[in-house]
């Protein structure tokens, strides 16, 4: 049944790069989706299949570093939500995130029907009120709650991370194929590795022969200076592309290396593989590379395991610290087809819950 349904992300582009499946699922189910997300989530959200009309909303309970409290905005949400005369309101959060804040303006602007997965008690906030299955990565938890609200894949849709197309041409800068990414940094700082180590890996990968793209936003200038080292081998990028522009970068590149954040996952939706450098503040089952060949590195016990910590919590950063340039390049290696052997491998397909209970790829 057609439905005017709004899709509710209010996270970094990375998160709602992850809810893409699901909205597509909406999508093939109701036609018309329009897409509220944070400014941190905007150019993800355009870069959507299956989003009609994108809206900016920034959530003072959502965010690294949320704004504070403006009523004003929250009332001119809920106007506009009136004025467009939503059939159903979905929210999608991350597995510590309440949607009820958004459910409750949701009621206010009069939507007859809310979904989201809450464990809180949602009173008569939500008409759909999902529950996520453990062991789900975070792409399947989205699709479960799309599924919870009546909505389906479309046939021959396999579940994977996608953006609309063509892309921009990537940047002239670029040296030619085959070239390996360098993304050092994140917006969660727990989740980056060191800048120095970074730049180790740069150095590693440019005295094996790789020419290497090192990228980043436009306030990580001075760290991506700092990581490309001065090589002659190393394009610095940072500051210098749009997110669909640095999606055309990392499809053009046999591989990307990064932590656990936002081009993490851009890579994904272009289908190129990624060296994932994790922290496990959160869990790698539910938050690495979804879709494409992936291998894990970054110590999966250390201290700082399942803190959700935003500042590193262990001096010296040893969860990605222990990452040696030697294991990126051996990884690199293995993703690119290279003949230097790394060990067991497998690439899980989307929806298989048992693989994301097991580390993705290949833990070091």
């Amino acid at each position: 049944m057609s439905a005017r349904v709004l899709a509710v992300r209010l996270d970094s582009d990375g998160d709602v790069l992850l809810t893409g499946p699901a909205v597509r699922a909406l999508a093939a189910a109701h036609g018309r989706v329009d897409l509220l997300v944070s400014a941190q989530g905007q150019q993800a959200a355009r870069l959507l299949p299956g989003v009609t009309d994108v809206l900016r909303f920034d959530a003072p309970w959502s965010g690294y570093a949320p704004p504070s409290f403006d009523g004003a905005a929250v009332t001119a949400l809920v106007d506009t939500l009136r004025r467009r005369h939503y059939d159903e309101v979905v929210v999608f959060t991350s597995f510590h995130q309440s949607p009820l804040p958004m459910a409750l303006l949701a009621r206010l602007a009069g939507v007859p029907r809310v979904a989201a997965t809450s464990e809180d008690y949602p009173g008569a906030l939500l008409d759909v009120r999902h529950r996520r299955p453990d062991g789900l990565h975070e792409v399947e938890a989205a699709l479960d709650l799309a599924q919870a609200a009546g909505a389906e894949l479309p046939p021959g849709d396999d579940g994977r991370l996608a953006l609309r197309r063509p892309l921009p041409l990537p940047p002239r800068a670029l040296p030619p194929a085959p070239f390996v990414v360098v993304h050092p940094g994140a917006s969660v700082p727990a989740r980056a590795p060191r800048p120095d180590d970074a730049r180790a890996y740069v150095a590693a990968l440019a005295d094996a022969g790789w020419d290497v793209v090192v990228t980043g936003g436009p306030g990580e200038r001075e760290l991506a200076a700092h990581v490309a080292g001065g090589s002659p081998r190393a394009v610095d990028l940072a500051g210098r592309t749009s997110l669909a522009e640095l999606a055309a970068v990392l499809d053009a590149a046999a591989c990307v290396v990064v932590g656990n954040t936002g081009p993490a996952h851009l890579a994904a939706a272009v289908g190129t593989p990624v060296v994932s450098l994790f922290a496990p503040v959160v869990p790698a089952d539910r938050w690495a590379p979804y879709g494409v060949p992936t291998v894990l590195l970054g110590d999966q016990g250390a201290a700082c395991r399942a803190t959700r910590a935003r500042e590193c919590p262990v001096a010296g950063h040893p969860c990605l610290a222990s990452v040696t340039p030697a294991q990126v390049l051996d990884a690199v290696a293995h993703l690119t087809g290279c003949e230097r052997a790394f060990g067991p491998f497998s690439v899980p397909a989307p929806g298989q819950k048992s693989a994301h209970n097991d580390p993705t790829g290949v833990v070091a």
